[in-house]
């Protein structure tokens, strides 16, 4: 009698949630930085997904994208709202204790202040390009002080591919 086996090249929870959280980076309209991210209980159930954007109701066409000008106000920063910051206002349930965040980049110091006030423990980031910023810094001391724990994820996968033609 032959013996069934599971298939063994099925993906993480580490992989899944990150793949989660770099789909919902593709909604950002940023032409210049694309962030997601995604809120999952300990129980490993999503309950919040996010990714960068103006808030509701504000135009993606009657505010500036860009990172430069004289004026702050004619750039995208005083306007964005961070992939980390829209998963916690998204989710449905507003007691996040013991949830871990996955997020495409390492959260800023604001982001920071939001994830620990929200009672998420456990931070799992892919890029930490800007950690020498004073922010990210900011940021590492404030998850140091309130305990949450960070992982950097490191893919054991070079591609994730997600087929929209396969017949099912």
């Amino acid at each position: 009698m032959k013996k069934n086996k599971k298939r063994a090249d099925y993906l993480s929870w580490d992989e899944y949630f990150m793949a989660v959280a770099l789909l919902s980076a593709e909604r950002s309209k940023d032409p210049n930085t694309q962030v997601g991210a995604c809120i999952v209980s300990p129980e490993k159930k999503i309950v919040g997904v996010g990714y960068n954007g103006f808030p509701q109701g504000c135009s993606d066409d009657k505010l500036p994208w860009s990172r430069e000008a004289t004026d702050p106000n004619d750039t995208k920063y005083p306007y964005v709202c961070h992939a980390e910051l829209n998963a916690i206002i998204n989710a449905p349930r507003k007691d996040l204790n013991g949830c871990t965040l996955y997020v495409c980049m390492y959260p800023c110091n604001e982001c920071a202040k939001a994830i620990i006030q929200s009672g998420i423990k456990k931070v799992i980031f892919l890029s930490d390009k800007y950690k020498e910023t004073s922010s990210c810094q900011a940021s590492k001391r404030m998850f140091k002080l309130a305990g949450i724990k960070t992982k950097k994820y490191v893919p054991s996968k070079m591609t994730i591919l997600l087929n929209h033609g396969k017949h099912y």
